[in-house]
């Protein structure tokens, strides 16, 4: 087992460290179309709002009015007149509906939908949705939804008030409910140019991309405009097939420049660390504060001769602090590479969560090179 597994081995469970590079071993080049999206060819996101029916009593009550209003249009609609003085429903709830529509969606595409509760149900579990309008930002119907509730929880609860739940019963998913009803232009080629945006934006990348381009395609091609997008003039010999030209981009392999970060998620206590983190020499002395509080009840007797008062539960509270003094100040040699900075930060032997403090102080003392991100 080399040196890095052996310095992970040692850090606390919680505490995970990616990217290791061991030596001299060089990046892994990776295909174009893992760091690029072509401008143009985008996702758009289609909401709607409809009813689930088939709950077995678990939808809206009558202080939620918007799942009985909506029954009453849709039975209006069919032919069926509704007094609503009569509508008690426990087995219907209204709903948002949501979807994405990937670009190049042909009529008849089908999509994954979200189903979510904006009323007082308590559980969507075995419902179906009714056919759902999904419409874009310019308020135009561009699918539709309808079919059978999947719904990844479960809740019970007893007479005595006693409930148990597993995850979220008020959302559901309809897999593969929603057609595609309206075609959304997709264009990617403009004036005989492709634009490529970086979901990384990284100056060295961009530049090393169109030179990557430049090499397989021709000199000129390719011109980075800035961190965030490089400009591809479409050849001639393939102007009249610009979809080859973007498979051809797709399987071109670019080496990218990724940042020295080290990410903190502080409600996990979950550290992360890029493999081009550095650590130079350092001297760290790491101590702690615990406070403990001590609630006991006890019981408050009246002592009077001739009566009255009454007896009662008063709180008594103890409250103790003790700070945990290092021994010693420890000295952290330099680190040049991510497994010998797992092996330095195992010295110190703390939990994540003082980690995390100690590695901004040292991004705050100029010894952690790295750009320090807390969650």
């Amino acid at each position: 087992m080399n040196a890095a597994l052996k310095a992970l081995r040692r850090l606390h469970p919680a505490l995970i460290v990616l990217g290791i590079v061991l030596g001299s071993r060089p990046a892994r080049a990776e295909k174009l179309r893992d760091l690029c999206e072509v401008a143009g060819a985008r996702d758009n996101q289609l909401v709607g709002y409809g009813v689930a029916t088939g709950l077995n009593g678990t939808g809206d009550d009558v202080s939620a009015p918007f799942a009985s209003q909506s029954l009453r249009a849709l039975l209006r609609r069919l032919g069926v007149q509704v007094d609503s003085r009569q509508l008690r429903l426990r087995n219907v709830a209204a709903v948002v509906v949501t979807a994405t529509i990937p670009p190049f969606s042909r009529n008849g595409t089908r999509l994954d939908v979200v189903v979510s509760s904006i009323g007082n149900a308590r559980s969507l579990r075995g419902g179906v949705l009714v056919q759902t309008p999904l419409r874009g930002a310019d308020r135009k119907t561009y699918a539709v939804a309808q079919g059978p509730l999947v719904v990844g929880g479960f809740n019970a609860s007893g007479g005595s008030g006693s409930s148990t739940q597993e995850n979220t019963t008020t959302t559901a998913r309809v897999p593969a409910g929603a057609l595609v009803e309206r075609e959304i232009a997709t264009t990617f080629v403009q004036k005989d140019r492709v634009m490529l945006s970086l979901r990384a934006p990284e100056f060295a990348t961009a530049s090393r991309i169109a030179e990557a381009i430049d090499k397989a395609l021709g000199k000129g091609i390719a011109h980075a405009l800035d961190a965030g997008a490089v400009r591809v003039t479409v050849p001639q010999k393939l102007r009249s097939s610009p979809v080859t030209l973007v498979a051809r981009l797709g399987d071109i392999e670019v080496e990218p420049v990724s940042r020295a970060r080290v990410v903190i998620n502080e409600r996990t206590g979950t550290i992360v660390m890029g493999g081009d983190v550095r650590l130079a020499p350092v001297a760290v002395a790491q101590g702690g504060i615990s406070i403990t509080v001590k609630e006991t009840p006890e019981v408050s007797q009246p002592n009077n001769l001739f009566g009255g008062g009454d007896t009662k539960v008063v709180p008594r509270t103890e409250i103790e602090s003790s700070e945990r003094i290092p021994s010693a100040m420890a000295f952290v040699d330099g680190a040049a590479s991510l497994a010998q900075v797992a092996q330095a930060l195992s010295t110190f032997g703390v939990a994540p969560r003082e980690l995390a403090s100690i590695l901004q102080a040292l991004r705050a003392a100029g010894a952690l090179r790295a750009e320090v991100i807390v969650q």
